[in-house]
């Protein structure tokens, strides 16, 4: 005995009858009440565009639901994104025009022939190779590929099989350690 339901949809009472759920679902998972809202309401304007995509083998609920898992996955990963470009930040100079900290778009863009180039103290880039070299090896191995190996993220990730959210936990803790390394091997001497 089965019986197929075929759901239809009602897009003048999702207000009424589907926006406090929705939003009550957003907020625990956003904890932010306008930005909750404005998914909820991207959530109807998507839902609106794709009616026509809508089968019927869901409830109308389950199917806003569907989309609204959408938006917020699409707004953590628009925010990641964002996070990892700019979190990272370095503050080696203290004084002259390189005063301040080092945010990631800012960081030198190559490593590898400047520092070369820039760095004539040998003691210097031994310290600096043996705090890189302290570093556990999943953090070596990726800060040595972004930053000093110039591979594109997307590159590094799908050879690690890492996400690039993680990629960006990684060069930002990698990035902490050498710093504290460096000021306690180098800069405090």
């Amino acid at each position: 005995m089965s019986s197929t339901n075929i759901h239809v949809l009602n897009p003048s009472k999702w207000v009424a009858l589907h926006a406090d759920y929705l939003y009550n679902y957003t907020i625990s998972r956003i904890n932010n009440q306008d930005l909750a809202k404005d998914i909820v309401q991207d959530t109807f304007v998507a839902a609106l565009k794709a009616k026509e995509n809508f089968q019927g083998k869901a409830s109308e609920r389950t199917w806003l639901i569907s989309i609204l898992k959408r938006k917020i996955i699409d707004h953590y990963r628009k925010i990641n994104s964002a996070k990892g470009k700019a979190e990272v930040k370095m503050n080696f100079y203290t004084d002259g025009d390189r005063e301040g900290e080092w945010i990631e778009e800012r960081v030198p863009s190559s490593w590898d022939n400047e520092i070369e180039k820039d760095i004539n103290n040998t003691e210097l880039k031994e310290a600096l190779e043996k705090c890189i070299g302290a570093l556990p090896e999943k953090y070596e191995m990726v800060f040595r590929m972004k930053t000093i190996q110039q591979f594109e993220t997307e590159e590094i990730c799908k050879e690690l099989e890492i996400t690039s959210s993680n990629l960006w936990v990684i060069i930002h803790r990698a990035r902490t350690q050498l710093r504290k390394c460096m000021e306690e091997s180098w800069f405090k001497n």
